[in-house]
């Protein structure tokens, strides 16, 4: 990773360079404006260090540039204007931050770092976000960062023909994993046979596994093929297998390991080739340490574990689903419906959702059927009314402090009109800082609602969705962000 010096004074220029070589950092630099721009198109940069008075052009035209082009860059203007209008209008235009000359080395070399920090950050979170090249998104609805996790894992087990284990709360789409898998693998254009062992009596699940002849018992009129023949040549997916009981679980388990099916009354074995997956909404160690399941069994399937989030952790996904289905809902009932009011979405945002997404489809088919469009209103959600909503905070009347730097001078911002609290902002620091100050105060004022929130500062409630999960990330570190995407 190289940062650009853009400053048309060489000795200044040799300055920097010195200071940052020093600190382990690569530099190049170039005298113009234009130069600057025709570096960082050619790519291999992450930061400019930007001097806004350039022989050729001003600096903040440059930045513009940087912005109109969504060029991959992280800026930091060097000036020697220390006007408070000049910073503003810096990060305005993009800068992530904002020093003065002349500039102390350990100044330099910190925000230096922090900027390369920030850009690898940024890189980091955009490669996990990357869609799938193989479409195993299909059958999903959502981009957060942990459906993004998923959608990975799925395009690189899918290549494997080993057993998945895929885990999760109950409506989380587990089968909808499965069948995502299967579509996405070399075995696509072969059968994909669903079986859900909670599902089928107990004296009966070994038919339905590995078929029986006829005459192997009461209603036993013909032969039949079980799911492990009908799955020959692709996928048999058992879904709550932790529901088998042990005698059949060691016969499951021999299956695996022979490839072999033995129909129920028959004493011939045939052969099959079946990738397996399985899924179960509890936890299968706990399972194996309570006895309830073969811990040899958990070992040959417990291969390529994956497990879904419950739909509460996934954020904005949660109105992202709900638009889907309303859509969905709407026009299978012949309805006119156009979206959520702000209310609507505040109280699907508060919900917990311990249905997950089969209760969200639930919930607005009932919404759909039994109210008139354009908008949903909160009223219309009669199923989620009573519920007990996730936590919120107490937004308090506590006047929110912000710590002040030596060198700024701190600016009280008040939100106007209104019983709103007051919050003391140090300037002299990164506009994105400043920005979620402002964004999580604000957000506090309103109770913790996104939707009240994006009204009161007039953006859209996914623009404050998407910079939340950004921050969640950054607080865990860069560290967090590789393992997850080594994870994927």
């Amino acid at each position: 990773m190289k940062v650009l010096i853009v400053e048309d004074a060489l000795p200044l220029a040799t300055v920097y360079g010195h200071h940052l070589s020093r600190a382990g950092i690569d530099t190049l630099h170039v005298e113009t404006g234009r130069e600057a721009l025709s570096r960082i198109r050619k790519g291999g940069v992450s930061v400019v260090l930007l001097d806004l008075q350039l022989p050729d052009m001003n600096g903040m035209d440059v930045l513009e540039t940087i912005r109109e082009e969504q060029l991959p860059v992280t800026v930091v203007v060097v000036t020697s204007s220390g006007s408070i209008k000049t910073a503003v209008d810096a990060m305005q235009a993009g800068a992530y931050d904002f020093i003065v000359k002349p500039v102390a080395e350990e100044r330099l070399v910190t925000t230096t770092r922090n900027a390369l920090e920030r850009e690898t950050l940024t890189e980091v979170v955009a490669e996990v976000r990357k869609p799938t090249s193989s479409g195993t998104t299909k059958g999903f609805v959502g981009s957060s960062l942990p459906m993004t996790a998923v959608y990975k894992m799925i395009e690189s087990v899918a290549r494997s023909s080993a057993s998945v284990f895929i885990t999760g709360e109950s409506g989380t789409g587990k089968e909808v994993c499965a069948e995502a898998i299967h579509k996405s693998s070399p075995r696509a254009k072969g059968p994909f046979v669903p079986l859900n062992c909670a599902a089928i009596p107990k004296d009966l699940i070994e038919s339905e596994i590995f078929g029986h002849v006829k005459g192997a018992f009461t209603g036993a009129t013909s032969d039949r093929d079980g799911a492990a023949a009908r799955a020959d040549g692709g996928t048999l997916f058992l879904d709550e297998i932790c529901e088998l009981e042990l005698n059949l679980q060691a016969k499951l388990l021999r299956f695996l390991q022979s490839g072999t099916v033995q129909k129920v009354g028959s004493d011939s074995l045939k052969k099959v080739d079946v990738r397996i997956l399985c899924a179960t909404n509890r936890d299968p160690l706990d399972e194996v340490e309570s006895g309830r399941f073969r811990e040899d069994l958990y070992y040959r399937l417990h291969v390529l574990p994956i497990g879904l989030p419950p739909l509460r952790a996934r954020g904005a996904d949660i109105l992202e689903l709900a638009r889907h289905f309303l859509t969905q809902f709407a026009k299978e009932e012949g309805k006119v419906f156009e979206g959520f009011s702000v209310e609507a979405e505040e109280t699907l945002m508060a919900h917990a959702w311990p249905g997950n997404v089969r209760e969200m489809q639930n919930t607005i088919r009932n919404l759909v059927v039994l109210n008139e469009g354009p908008i949903v209103e909160a009223e219309m959600l009669t199923t989620l009314q009573g519920r007990t909503p996730s936590p919120r905070r107490d937004p308090g009347r506590v006047p929110r402090q912000m710590p002040v730097s030596p060198a700024g001078q701190p600016a009280a911002v008040t939100g106007g009109t209104g019983p709103w609290p007051e919050i003391t902002l140090a300037l002299g620091q990164p506009f994105e800082t400043l920005e979620k100050q402002i964004i999580e105060a604000t957000i506090e004022a309103c109770g913790g609602s996104l939707p009240k929130t994006a009204r009161v500062l007039q953006v859209s409630p996914s623009t404050l969705y998407r910079k939340k999960e950004i921050w969640a990330a950054q607080d865990q570190g860069s560290e967090d962000a590789e393992e997850a995407i080594e994870t994927a």
